[in-house]
């Protein structure tokens, strides 16, 4: 699913966020990139997501090799992808559910089974009684599950988060990682930046980066 050969990332003022990391992760597969701040850890998020290109080595997603793809073919690729950031970049003008439905009608998706989807997906954080509030209505946590919905109602097969429990309590965070390990058991790839020690002393699968090298 995910393969990744002497990958790096050099910016132009010469900081090399990533140096030849390799590794691989299996579709269906939940991992974790951990590693002290600046270590690497959302640049690594950016290049999975092609939001970043590759300065060496090669990246292969479901197949393809983002550090070759031409730029128009970019956005087919990101259909693959949820993202999941730490600031959540919701709509302060629009309630939840119009927020869920954004990426059902960039993509054309009927209006009556946009509704169906969406509302499907807010069910699965629990927020389906929330639907018609407003984002500056709704808890820290509350506001990141929403964001996962919005992240997950197009049905990627790979869903990434950058530090999704970095600005929540213990109890949010909690349920944040109980709906990440959700959609890892019904098949989603699930790939998660994260300082999270609850998290990360759990976990089997852990990248672990220490200024740009993947040291395990």
């Amino acid at each position: 699913m995910i393969v990744a050969n002497q990958l790096s990332k050099r910016y132009p003022d010469g900081r090399e966020a990533i140096r030849e990391a390799s590794f691989a992760i299996s579709a269906g597969q939940m991992a974790l990139i951990t590693g002290h701040s600046g270590a690497g850890k959302t640049t690594l998020v950016k290049l999975l997501a092609s939001i970043e290109r590759p300065s060496a080595g090669s990246l292969l997603v479901n197949g393809q090799n983002i550090a070759a793809l031409r730029r128009s073919a970019i956005p087919y690729l990101r259909r693959n992808f949820g993202l999941v950031f730490q600031d959540q970049k919701l709509l302060g003008d629009r309630n939840a559910l119009d927020n869920v439905l954004l990426p059902l009608q960039i993509v054309g998706l009927p209006r009556r089974e946009a509704i169906r989807r969406a509302r499907a997906a807010l069910d699965k954080v629990g927020l389906l009684s929330r639907e018609r509030a407003m984002p500056i209505a709704l808890s820290g946590g509350e506001q990141q599950r929403l964001a996962i919905a919005r992240a997950v109602v197009n049905r990627p097969t790979i869903l990434l988060a950058d530090e999704p429990t970095g600005n929540l309590d213990a109890e949010s965070a909690g349920e944040i990682r109980a709906i990440f390990s959700a959609f890892h058991q019904v098949g989603v790839t699930v790939v998660v930046a994260t300082h999270d020690q609850n998290w990360i002393e759990h976990h089997p699968h852990v990248l672990r980066l220490d200024h740009g090298r993947l040291i395990a």
